[in-house]
């Protein structure tokens, strides 16, 4: 995160939101399972394959299909070479618009896996010399945190810390949001998710 610049921190920070935002919303649908937070599942995986219970099979297809999203977001971001972050980010709100309105034609399984596709493409949007900012998932970035704040501890930078303290309060706000705009308007609130991220491919243009 210190290698990118203060708009695009706080650009991956409001991505960050979206990607808890939409987390949030694929774990009260599933009823317990994530749609960006694949270590989560594969801790869902393991205790599935290990009591015989139709949780593994379920935390496998996520995994999976997280993956499928990364490739297809890394692919996306190599061929649109300076353009990465915005195309990418088309890309997500795409896959977000397509989760929406097959969550509101009622197929729910369909729209699952076009979450965990926009998801898992998401974290192809920052790359820099072989540098991947995770904008899904933050035991890494906790673990950054903790690190810088020890360096700060012994005299090193004073707020080298802060940036990922700034992508986990994303994160966690959007979470936040995702959780009690879901019983209001449940695979619905897709759209604002899609359209979210639509404009921050507008911006991500302009940085």
């Amino acid at each position: 995160m210190n290698r990118f610049d203060r708009r695009s921190r706080l650009l991956a920070a409001a991505l960050a939101a979206i990607a808890g935002y939409v987390d949030a919303i694929g774990f009260l649908t599933l009823g317990g399972f994530f749609t960006s937070f694949m270590s989560g599942n594969s801790t869902r995986l393991a205790i599935g394959i290990a009591t015989g219970t139709s949780a593994g099979p379920l935390a496998g297809g996520l995994i999976a299909t997280f993956v499928i999203g990364v490739v297809a977001g890394s692919y996306v971001g190599i061929r649109a070479k300076g353009r990465r972050a915005q195309l990418v980010l088309v890309f997500v709100s795409v896959l977000l618009t397509a989760a929406a309105a097959l969550g509101q034609a009622g197929l729910t399984s369909g729209a699952i896996i076009a979450m965990v596709l926009a998801m898992g493409a998401e974290n192809a949007v920052f790359e820099r010399d072989g540098e991947v900012v995770g904008l899904t998932y933050m035991t890494g970035t906790l673990v950054k945190l903790g690190q810088r704040l020890t360096a700060t501890l012994i005299g090193g930078d004073r707020f080298a810390w802060a940036p990922y303290l700034l992508l986990w309060l994303g994160l966690v706000s959007g979470a936040v949001a995702g959780a009690m705009v879901f019983p209001m308007l449940g695979l619905g609130a897709l759209w604002l998710a899609a359209a979210a991220t639509l404009g921050f491919a507008v911006i991500a243009a302009r940085l």
